[in-house]
């Protein structure tokens, strides 16, 4: 059974389908902050999201990061992940450059993870 949560005209927050959570993109919280900030803001989004959901960072299967600038924002984004992610527990990982929906954000990203 399909189960979604905060369901809206274009997209759920949360799809869950046997054992499996899908999160829509997250940004971070203030657009007007740096890297990372947004970074970090970002994660504690998807860190609430999947207690939602019934799961946590380590049970992330993929991550797909968006980042606007690679050059500029790569290394410092990457920084903050390094920090949240627990040892051991690093998803299939993709990280790529793109245009984002706003022009002040600078990463966004896309979950999918096993439930507890």
């Amino acid at each position: 059974m399909i189960e979604r949560k905060e369901t809206k005209q274009r997209m759920s927050r949360i799809v869950k389908n046997n054992g499996t959570i899908y999160l829509c993109g997250q940004v971070g919280a203030d657009a007007t902050k740096d890297i990372t900030e947004q970074t970090q803001t970002m994660l504690d989004k998807v860190d609430a999201l999947l207690l939602d959901a019934g799961s946590d960072r380590e049970h992330m299967l993929t991550a797909t990061i968006y980042v606007k600038d690679m050059a500029e924002h790569f290394a410092p984004m990457n920084a903050v992940w390094d920090a949240w992610l627990p040892e051991g527990c690093a998803p299939a990982r993709a990280c790529v450059q793109a245009s984002m929906a706003r022009e002040a954000l600078l990463v966004e990203i896309s979950v999918i993870a096993a439930e507890k």
